[in-house]
């Protein structure tokens, strides 16, 4: 096995000259009548990632949840309850606006049909999470950074009709990190693990952090793979810094996010 090693987590360049947007600006898709807090958790982690701006696209009870939560993130609401497949225009239509596009934290089931059309027919560089990654086929993804934890990868698997150890070689020009005790960064000809966080990280919302962050670096321009490396290795270093200063596994999704600056600006 080789892991990651800090010389291997890299930062976008932020010009001292640089205006509102130019360290990149990032989409976040999800949320539904079941849903909330993930998708505020994402949307924060990939602020704290130092993407300049986040933007999020939410039905519209969530989006004023959302609203009501934090101040930071923009939020674009939609009739209903959940995505249906109609709205997958809107949504291709409003990204053309964003350097990088997440999808899933807390999108639901209902919105199936939805994450299918708008998996296939994107322009952007995608990360793909949660309940996303049950609707879609590697098929039919592309330019992508996939974040399962080992149920979301077996149903990922089912619906591709591809055994695991063929996974690799069906990636195409996709990354998938892995979630796991030891996490497995994969792209078609690379393999990494991260052995950063620790088993405080099985709570709730920890793997929103992760795509969030994933989205984040991947707006400001770092690419598929070192967007992947940076994310892994930062969201278990995150968890466990906490591990000390909380003396145990109390902390939370949200305590994660608030520590994230505290790790970028020791690397920057």
């Amino acid at each position: 096995m080789r892991y990651i090693t800090k010389k291997e987590v890299k930062l976008a360049e932020r010009k001292a000259t640089s205006h509102k947007g130019d360290n990149g600006s990032v989409l976040v898709i999800g949320g539904s009548r079941d849903y909330v807090g993930c998708l505020a958790l994402a949307g924060l982690s990939a602020l704290r990632s130092g993407v300049d701006w986040v933007t999020v696209a939410a039905p519209e009870k969530v989006g004023w949840a959302v609203n009501a939560l934090t101040a930071d993130l923009v939020v674009k609401k939609y009739r209903g309850d959940d995505f249906c497949a109609a709205r997958a225009k809107d949504i291709l239509k409003l990204e053309k606006q964003f350097d990088a596009v997440l999808i899933g934290n807390g999108i639901g089931m209902h919105a199936k049909s939805f994450v299918k059309r708008y998996i296939k027919e994107t322009k952007k560089p995608l990360v793909i999470d949660a309940d996303a990654l049950k609707a879609a086929r590697l098929q039919d993804i592309s330019n992508s950074i996939l974040t399962p934890h080992r149920g979301e990868l077996k149903l990922l698997l089912k619906n591709s009709k591809i055994k695991e150890k063929d996974l690799q070689r069906n990636l195409k020009n996709n990354v998938i990190i892995i979630k796991g005790p030891i996490d497995k960064i994969m792209s078609r000809d690379k393999l990494v693990y991260n052995k950063t966080g620790n088993a405080g990280m099985t709570k709730g919302g920890t793997g929103d952090v992760l795509a969030g962050l994933c989205v984040g670096f991947l707006g400001q321009g770092l690419g598929l793979w070192q967007s992947a490396v940076n994310s892994a290795y930062f969201n278990g270093l995150v968890g466990d810094i906490l591990l000390k200063k909380k003396k145990g596994f109390t902390y939370l999704a949200s305590d994660m996010v608030d520590e994230i600056k505290n790790i970028i600006k020791k690397r920057g």
